[in-house]
């Protein structure tokens, strides 16, 4: 079961038991069993055979406009629905709100504090005292927190440290002054808005493919958006998967500004080659298969953002200690 992106503009629908889509080369014909997602980067003409076709088959289309901007799913009826469980998760977020998202916090900053260490292990010894605060001075303030509008605040200083590390091992070129999303000003903002997006919506169609509702989430507002859990689940991988394959690629120059990305957005915006690089890293960073430290066997980045969500399962029907993934459990 693969994901596969489409780039140009074109038709697509259902044809006998295959998905046919014709661009300006002509048709070709994709089987159903080889598809799990499908990532629309530019303009296609769908009809409502095709969405029932994807529907009944568990595909889940996701949609991007010419910009990088995510648009939207096409997210199919659930096959996985428990009452008893939305019932759990909505109590717990009632009563038990904090904890989780504490858990979720302290996740981001550990995994954060692993991606950085390898820079400070090659020379980059100027990261020490922003190391030495990530791991004596957050799990310190998280486990004094009291309210989730604190945790944000802690949350927001990770990142925002996080961020200005950069300039210690990414070229001049691809720095930034602050984080800015919409729109994103400079190639790194670029970067990380496609990257986080991608992530989010592998997160989605991680979550349903559990009994978890997308809606319920601990760390963000419920009211933020449909997918808040998405939100939720996804922050502890941002480190590991969008940034790795931001620094790969800039450092080692797969990607440069004057060539992937649009002169005409100041270079504010990805081109189609640029959104080809940056995407196959990310899948292949994505796949990478690692030896889980308690599973004991190989499993992929993929299938960890689905554990994750198994392991709230747990949180919400046992009471077993919610810890979203840490880089510590690859070794």
């Amino acid at each position: 079961m693969k994901t596969k992106y489409i780039f140009s503009m074109g038709e697509i629908k259902r044809k006998d038991n295959s998905i046919a889509f014709r661009n300006e080369k002509g048709w070709k014909y994709i089987p159903i069993e080889a598809v799990r997602e499908i990532y629309f980067m530019n303009e296609v003409s769908i009809n409502s055979k095709f969405l029932d076709f994807c529907a009944r088959a568990g595909i889940i289309l996701h949609f991007f406009n010419y910009f990088g901007n995510y648009s939207g799913s096409f997210y199919p009826k659930e096959k996985y629905i428990s009452g008893n469980l939305t019932i759990k998760q909505a109590i717990t977020f009632q009563n038990e709100r904090l904890s989780i998202a504490k858990a979720i916090v302290l996740g981001i900053s550990e995994n954060i504090y692993e991606v950085l260490y390898h820079y400070f292990r090659h020379g980059k010894s100027e990261l020490q005292e922003f190391l030495r605060y990530l791991r004596e001075d957050i799990p310190r303030f998280i486990e004094k927190t009291d309210n989730i509008n604190k945790l944000l605040f802690i949350e927001g200083n990770i990142w925002a440290g996080f961020y200005d590390s950069f300039k210690y091992f990414l070229p001049e070129e691809f720095l930034f002054n602050k984080r800015v999303k919409r729109p994103p000003d400079n190639p790194l903002n670029a970067l990380i808005s496609f990257g986080n997006t991608l992530l989010y919506t592998k997160t989605i169609s991680a979550i349903y493919q559990t009994h978890l509702d997308q809606s319920i989430s601990f760390l963000h507002s419920p009211s933020e958006s449909r997918f808040s859990l998405s939100l939720d689940l996804s922050e502890v991988f941002k480190p590991v998967i969008v940034f790795r394959s931001i620094f790969d690629l800039v450092n080692r120059k797969k990607l440069k500004v004057e060539r992937h990305f649009e002169k005409k957005f100041n270079y504010a915006l990805l081109n189609e080659e640029g959104k080809k690089i940056f995407i196959s890293a990310f899948e292949e960073r994505l796949n990478e298969k690692f030896k889980h430290k308690t599973l004991k066997r190989m499993v992929s980045f993929h299938t960890a953002i689905k554990l994750d969500g198994y392991k709230l399962i747990k949180y919400l029907i046992q009471k077993e200690e919610f810890k979203p993934f840490s880089l510590k459990e690859k070794r």
